[in-house]
């Protein structure tokens, strides 16, 4: 498969060695020194975006426009994401879009849901969410973060809506707090946690370095060869 990398970071680098111990080319790589328009004179069958949300609509855009399909892992722009869907549709072409492409966070979100359906019986626990990413990291809260949020909403009726702020911010039963940390050198870490004044229920997803993203959007790219549509790492991974 031949592959453009739209974003050459240190995400961008570790997509392209994994890439190419699969088998894969890389055909583009496109940075702030090479524009766009480059991608338009390579073969590229797909395109992986790892950029910032600035960037990300005009990309994801760009390539629908141009019928590449394309593999979104920058967070931060999902406001224009109804857009963006009637787009791929209406030029028949082809999205994936994920918050977090680690097989282990996939995973980690799966077991989020259930434990929020299995805490909504239990109104003495409190639910409260703290996701820690590097110092370079421009969106707060995370998308991973928004995500775990979102399901707890949909699993566990007594939260209606979720606020960037620490838990002891919240003043009311009904707001879910999801804290955001922004550290030196750390790649992502996510906790969910239900305290009552007995104990503390706790799931967490550390991430040690950027393979697993990594190698989660090559998989995704792999996948989406050939497809039309809008899709998740749900679809990838059959959960």
């Amino acid at each position: 498969m031949r592959i453009a990398l739209f974003g050459y970071g240190k995400m961008g680098r570790e997509i392209e060695k994994i890439a190419l111990e699969r088998g894969h080319e890389i055909v583009a790589r496109i940075n702030r020194s090479t524009p766009k328009n480059t991608v338009l004179n390579t073969t590229a069958d797909v395109v992986i975006e790892f950029t910032a949300p600035e960037l990300a609509v005009e990309h994801i855009t760009y390539c629908l426009e141009n019928h590449l399909p394309i593999v979104v892992g920058t967070t931060g722009w999902y406001e224009h994401l109804d857009e963006l869907t009637q787009l791929c549709n209406a030029k028949k072409g082809a999205m994936l879009h994920a918050t977090n492409f680690s097989l282990g966070v996939n995973l980690f979100f799966a077991l989020n849901k259930y434990l929020a359906k299995l805490m909504a019986v239990y109104p003495d626990y409190s639910a409260g969410i703290t996701e820690i990413h590097h110092t370079q990291k421009l969106d707060a809260p995370s998308g991973t973060g928004i995500s775990l949020a979102e399901q707890i909403l949909a699993n566990h009726p007594a939260y209606k809506k979720w606020e960037n702020v620490k838990k002891s911010q919240i003043e009311n039963d009904v707001t879910l707090s999801v804290e955001s940390l922004r550290l030196p050198d750390v790649p992502g870490t996510h906790e969910v946690k239900y305290e009552s004044a007995v104990d503390t229920i706790e799931i967490r997803h550390t991430a040690h370095n950027r393979k697993g993203f990594a190698l989660g959007s090559v998989l995704a790219a792999e996948w989406i060869a050939g497809k039309k549509g809008v899709f998740t790492m749900n679809n990838v991974l059959n959960l």
